[in-house]
């Protein structure tokens, strides 16, 4: 068996309902920052699409602030390896000496999603301080 056959098929659609909920965003709200004709029915028909087209994907992914990629290969197989991974399941403790977790792998799944928005909105924020800056030398340049 291959690897492809192996791994889930990525539901575009629902992970951008993901991303729409890790951000506490409805989707009216959704809809209203993509303006134009979006309304919350059509986020939800958005919402059900295995596939999006590239520039509607585009726009989403901006609003919900991550990336196109991010909404097309977000997969909840790798999530749960990822909280799976906390637990050490690979030590046989016996009967009398039960292994607890003493923290919620979940917890500490959603603070490194949380950290990862920290160092995005950081990451977005030097891009157009550089920016500024750039223009400002072109400015200066063109004078």
């Amino acid at each position: 068996m291959t690897n492809t056959d192996t791994s889930e098929k990525i539901h575009q659609g629902k992970n951008v309902r993901r991303f729409r909920e890790m951000l506490e965003m409805k989707q009216e709200a959704l809809a209203s920052e993509l303006g134009g004709d979006w309304t919350q029915r059509k986020v939800s028909l958005l919402e059900q699409k295995e596939s999006i087209e590239p520039e509607i994907l585009e726009q989403v992914a901006k609003v919900l602030k991550v990336t196109p990629d991010a909404i097309k290969n977000f997969s909840e197989e790798v999530a749960i390896n990822f909280v799976n991974n906390f637990n050490d399941n690979s030590v046989n403790h016996g009967p009398l000496n039960n292994h607890y977790c003493t923290f919620n792998p979940l917890d500490k799944y959603v603070e490194a999603i949380e950290e990862n928005k920290k160092l995005y909105t950081a990451l977005l924020k030097e891009k157009d301080e550089k920016i500024t800056l750039l223009e400002k030398m072109l400015g200066e340049k063109k004078k």
